[in-house]
Order: structure tokens, then sequence, then C-alpha cells
């Protein structure tokens, strides 16, 4: 049974969520104010509909509420983005992640219940300033405000040791939860496994400690 979802907002971030959630199978209700983004996406959606999803009424017309997830990618305006949270929080929406412009944004978000809220612009810029810092890091994924897992390629430093061996743990406070080598991927990787020279690991922990690490062993 195919996964439904609604995509309200079809800037470029609702737009690339409605296109990957189709190529990966799953059904899509795209929604958006404006008619050109509505033309645009036709094709591409399950459904795309013109609708304002500030208007309760509109909102229990389309039968949003029936879908098991709900993404709010509205990004110009703030208040049509809460409006659109608090309707579907009090039609009973399972699962609703809502895209942040900012901080107050996101807070406030929160508080009205939303599930999930995401920070695309800024998740971009801290995943750009890790790569730039540092070449071995290959990708970051925040948590929290204050954990996050990273791909870190492993560097001279540390090919050859093993994981008890460099003792990462206890010196920096972070968890090797996995190795991609090649193709295979070691999950929960062995104490004794030795790190090979391209190894890519992911590493999860506090903010402050993974950069600790990357500043001492990856610079």
């Amino acid at each position: 049974m195919k996964k439904e979802f609604v995509v309200v907002g079809l800037g470029r971030f609702g737009g690339s969520i409605v296109r990957e959630l189709i190529r990966l199978g799953a059904d899509v209700l795209a929604i958006d104010a404006k008619a050109e983004r509505v033309d645009e996406y036709a094709k591409i959606a399950t459904q795309a509909v013109i609708a304002d999803t500030t208007d309760e009424e509109t909102v229990i017309a389309l039968g949003i509420r029936n879908f098991e997830h709900v993404i709010i990618a509205i990004g110009e305006n703030i208040q049509a983005s809460i409006l659109t949270t608090l309707i579907l929080k009090d039609l009973g929406v399972q699962q609703i992640t809502v895209k942040a412009t900012n901080d107050y944004h996101a807070r406030v978000l929160h508080r009205i219940g939303a599930d999930r809220v995401v920070h695309p612009e800024r998740d971009m810029g801290i995943r750009i300033a890790n790569n730039i810092m540092s070449s071995n890091v290959l990708d970051y994924l925040e948590l929290s405000d204050e954990h996050s897992i990273m791909e870190i390629r492993a560097n001279e430093r540390i090919a050859g040791y093993s994981l008890i061996d460099l003792d990462i743990r206890a010196k920096y406070g972070i968890n090797i939860v996995g190795v991609k080598r090649g193709e295979a991927i070691l999950i929960s990787p062995a104490a004794d496994e030795k790190i090979l020279l391209g190894d890519i690991l992911l590493v999860i922990g506090a903010d402050v400690d993974i950069n600790r690490f990357v500043k001492k062993m990856m610079s």
C-alpha cells in the first residue's frame, strides 16, 4: 500500500519534496495558493490543487485530515504557515512537518503542536560550513539544536588504528555508530575493528564534541 502525503507550498523546498516523494513511490497531494506553481506540478504530483489552507472549510473539503503526513513548506508567509498548522492539529492530522523561516517561527510552531520543524536554509548553511572547514567532513544531519550525525572520511591520522586504540568515546564524548567501506556498511563496529584510509565514519554526538574531534584529528 502506497504511503500518502500532502505538501502545502510548492516553492523550491516544497517542490523538491514533492519530486522526491513521487520518485520514491508515494502518492502526493500538492497544494499551493498560486496557480502557476500548481500548474508546474500538475503532471508531477498525484494530484495538484490551488487552495488556501488557512481556510478550515477548504482544508476539510480537500480531505487533508485523512492523510498520514502533511508537510507545510510555506516559506514567505509565516502567518499562513502558523494558521495552516493550527487547523491541521485541530483536525487531528497524525504527523505534521513544518518549514521554519527563523528561530521565532520555529518556537511558535513547536508550541502549537508541530511534530517536526525543519530549517532547510540554516541546515544547508551548516552543512556547507562543515564541508568547507574540513575536506574530510562529507555530510551533516542535525538531530537537535546541540546534537548531530556527521559523515567523516578517515585520514592518515586515524587509519590503521582500531576503535579501541583511538578511544574516541572517552577522549571526545562521541560515538562511531557505523563505518562505510566501499559498498559495505559496518553497523556498530567492533572495538578491535581497524579503520582503513578512506573509510567513512558515521559519528554521532554533541556538536561541540564532534567539532573538537574534527579540529583535532581531521584538519
